[in-house]
């Protein structure tokens, strides 16, 4: 399966982007691989399925014909809640968090022998628990911290992205 590589739009989103702290950067890139396909249906105004071009040198996916979406594209309004959002649940939660990066993988709290949770794994498990996408802390591992951390991400409610009428990305 080809690896999901977010497209940054501008240089000047990119720098944006890499300011984000990693936690915020896991949490944009699952909100990009979730709706990225809506979201350029809904740019193009119809509910065609896109087509997808894979650059085989970087096994790198991307939506052709009519419009695309990217960092870019995000209204600053929305990026700005994605921001409290992130550092609300990550200081709300901030011992759970070091707990779980703290697992060994392959431990017993931690299932997976390749997968550390890292700041921008936890920021993606944070935007797919939230949102019910069938993807959850526990997921990883079986850790006391690791189910705290799923019941504590739905406190925060869902958050649906669309496309406003400016061509801008909100929640």
């Amino acid at each position: 399966m080809p690896e999901f590589i977010l497209d940054h739009g501008t240089p000047e989103s990119a720098r944006a982007f890499r300011n984000l702290d990693a936690f915020t950067q896991g949490y944009v890139q699952a909100l990009f691989f979730t709706d990225e396909e809506r979201l350029c249906e809904e740019s193009e105004g119809d509910h065609e399925m896109p087509a997808v071009a894979i650059n085989m040198a970087t096994m790198e996916s991307r939506f052709v014909g009519g419009n695309s979406v990217s960092f870019a594209d995000i209204a600053p309004v929305t990026l700005a809640s994605i921001v409290a959002d992130c550092t609300a649940f990550q200081e709300a939660n901030a011992a759970l968090l070091e707990q779980a990066k703290e697992l060994e993988p392959g431990s017993k709290g931690l299932k997976y022998t390749s997968n550390a949770l890292t700041d921008e794994r936890l920021g993606m498990l944070f935007w797919y628990a939230r949102n019910g996408h069938g993807v959850a802390f526990t997921d990883d591992g079986n850790a006391a911290c690791l189910e705290a951390l799923q019941i504590n991400s739905r406190h925060f409610g869902a958050a649906d992205s669309y496309l406003g009428d400016d061509g801008l990305i909100y929640c």
